[in-house]
């Protein structure tokens, strides 16, 4: 399986961090990784830590204004895109038919392709406006999992819940998983 991850500019890149990492575990799966100018901020900022090291868990890393590489075109065959975290901006970019960065051309491509796509929006309150983008690229095939995570698990740290989260995005593409409390008969009583 050939993957493409972009981490954008909304808060929350610590989902997109943990991702890249899990994914990086996998055998057999191949992980590119692009990062929005804004993403390589917050990485920074949220955590701490210098965008540059991510690279070490992806197989390439491409510049987020590098319209010539592989990933904007369908020629290059990647099974899906995510985009954990998805800000509002890129998303309502994609949604529109903008390929202004390599982000958004490759979703693009990857919508006119019938690839998957799957997106991780963590911003609220939305408005009608956002909704109806959201609701715009479902209708294309685009997954959109919010950063909701769940509480039934009763998650003891901020990890548990980005695990959360983590788990569903690769439930979502196929990818067998144990990171995260799953519902059950035990959970409820």
């Amino acid at each position: 399986m050939k993957i493409l991850l972009a981490i954008t500019g909304a808060s929350g890149v610590i989902y997109g961090v943990k991702l890249l990492k899990k994914l990086n575990e996998i055998e057999d799966l191949t992980v590119d990784l692009v990062i929005s100018e804004s993403g390589k901020e917050l990485i920074e900022l949220e955590l701490e830590i210098d965008h540059k090291e991510l690279s070490k868990h992806a197989h390439i890393t491409f510049e987020p204004d590098d319209l010539r590489a592989p990933p904007s075109s369908g020629s290059s065959l990647y099974d899906y895109m995510l985009i954990v975290p998805c800000s509002i901006s890129t998303l309502s970019k994609i949604a529109t038919g903008s390929a202004d960065n390599l982000i958004t051309r490759a979703a693009s491509v990857m919508l006119k392709e019938r690839r998957g796509l799957l997106m991780v929006p963590r911003e609220t309150p939305l408005s009608t406006i956002h909704l109806e983008n959201m609701a715009r690229l479902s209708s294309e095939g685009c997954i959109i999992l919010p950063a909701s995570p769940a509480f039934y698990g009763k998650p003891k740290d901020i990890e548990e819940l980005v695990d959360f989260i983590v788990g569903k995005t690769l439930d979502s593409i196929g990818i067998d998983n144990d990171i995260y409390t799953r519902w059950t008969e035990d959970v409820i009583r």
